[in-house]
């Protein structure tokens, strides 16, 4: 919960801070590019990093000495964010030193929270798609706070006093970590006892630190050149699919095999939900901003605040998710996770149908649409995305192979990595510099949603029904 309210504290603030202040002196539509190229470079960057978490993880530190880790880095950064404003006011090097701490914190903390969930639960244990829901649920409560929090006192007081607030939120959650986890973990998540030596000269544990350090200005120079992250991203991309298509393919174990190549294709569908349902911090922010009337009770409501519906919808919808699968599952007639991701897409596409109808026909004379529509758009993409997401971390803890779960979950955050540049690029967009000429305003956003978010959603839903039958089979019992 609480690393969840630093980390989208800190995002509820960021695109607008970008545009506002860091990037303030540019003409609006270069801001907005620059700021949203920057977002998706950032956010893709915090799920390309997990990767490289799972496997320093599974090998060695173990789940809890690797989510202290990526916890400290994470404070450090939210920190480092505050102080840039306080002390060294539009500082572009502690601006992105602040981002990449933060980042390669959540390459240690990310994959390993959810992978050690489902170290307390049996393979096949019916409770366990219920225990990642109620998981998701904690999640979204730190989600909730945060935006509302951290959203309104850095756009109605500081900035830098909302980055600060989100650094103490994940302070709170290394304690609480720390002093009560291991009153309930029975000994679970620690150092594996069978370590090979990385290097004769040095201990592992101190080489890891050492390339951790080193990796922090990297990850800073990559992130303020946003052409050479999408080089990387996608030759990281490639060859660990490579990887695992290969792994899948020569495995001796068909089953196993076959249930790692269902991991790889769902990979794509699932970059596709995330690449969408990310414009939420990027340009829907902006388009909420700019475009939807949000007076209410005499004063403007600050646009960074819309983000809280999502985790609010999911507080309240995830424990009757979490019954509805247990009830139908009961009953046999629970649908198979690929199944479950068709109707997620579906749910994400009538998100943006709700935006479109806004612009197309409930415009004022004054170009702005009411706020309901946003109301609308979240709760679609949060029933969405409890069909999707939470059904997805379970799904990896099921179908890959046990010594190698928490590479296979950093594989699956590479996906949001995929997916957060896509978004990115979608959310330049919208903005003229990125759309056609002729197209502004809210006419480019109009164009974007209505090609990406509804278009581009409705074929690939139709795509994985089609590929539903053999992924099921591919599973071998795995519901």
């Amino acid at each position: 919960m609480w690393e969840r309210f630093s980390y989208y504290g800190m995002r509820a603030l960021l695109t607008l801070y970008m545009v506002k202040v860091l990037f303030a002196s540019m003409e609006s539509s270069l801001a907005d590019a620059r700021a949203l190229g920057i977002y998706g470079s950032y956010t893709s960057m915090v799920y390309l990093f997990p990767v490289l978490g799972g496997i320093i993880a599974d090998r060695y530190f173990g789940f809890k000495k690797a989510i202290l880790t990526g916890g400290i880095l994470m404070m450090l950064g939210h920190f480092t964010l505050a102080i840039e404003g306080m002390a060294f006011g539009g500082s572009l090097p502690l601006f992105f030193t602040a981002l990449a701490l933060i980042t390669i914190g959540n390459g240690y903390f990310k994959p390993n929270i959810s992978s050690f969930l489902g170290k307390f639960y049996e393979l096949n244990d019916p409770r366990k798609d219920g225990a990642f829901t109620i998981f998701y649920m904690g999640v979204n409560i730190g989600a909730f706070l945060s935006t509302l929090t951290c959203g309104y006192v850095g756009e109605r007081i500081s900035w830098h006093y909302g980055f600060g607030l989100a650094g103490i939120g994940m302070g709170l959650g290394l304690l609480l970590f720390y002093f009560l986890g291991p009153k309930y973990f029975h000994g679970k998540g620690g150092v594996p006892k069978e370590q090979t030596p990385i290097a004769s000269f040095i201990s592992n544990n101190n080489l890891i630190w050492l390339v951790t350090l080193f990796f922090i200005p990297i990850c800073a120079v990559l992130l303020s050149f946003d052409e050479a992250m999408s080089t990387a991203l996608f030759v990281i991309s490639i060859l660990i699919i490579g990887y695992l298509i290969y792994q899948g393919v020569t495995d001796k174990d068909k089953t196993k095999g076959q249930r790692l190549i269902v991991v790889v294709i769902l990979f794509f569908f699932h970059a596709v939900f995330w690449a969408l349902f990310e414009q939420a911090g990027g340009s829907l922010t902006l388009f909420t901003d700019r475009f939807v009337n949000r007076q209410a009770f005499g004063s403007i409501i600050p646009a960074s605040i819309f983000q809280s519906l999502n985790p609010l919808y999911i507080v309240l919808l995830a424990p009757v998710f979490s019954w509805l699968w247990i009830q139908l599952s009961k009953r046999k007639v629970e649908p198979s996770t690929p199944m479950k991701f068709v109707l997620g897409l579906l749910q994400l596409g009538l998100g943006y149908v709700a935006i479109v109808v806004g612009i197309q026909y409930f415009q004022d004379s004054s170009g702005m649409i009411p706020v309901f529509f946003i109301f609308v758009l979240y709760l679609f993409h949060t029933t969405g995305e409890l069909s999707l997401s939470p059904v997805g971390l379970s799904m990896i803890t099921k179908l890959s192979p046990d010594k190698v779960v928490g590479f296979v979950m950093g594989f699956w955050m590479l996906s949001l990595a995929v997916a957060n540049k896509i978004a990115g690029e979608i959310g330049k967009l919208t903005s003229s510099e990125g759309a056609e000429a002729a197209i502004t305003g809210i006419d480019s956003y109009l164009q974007t949603y209505m090609i990406w978010g509804i278009g581009v959603v409705l074929l690939v839903s139709i795509l994985l029904l089609m590929l539903v039958p053999k992924l099921r089979k591919w599973m071998h019992g795995i519901h």
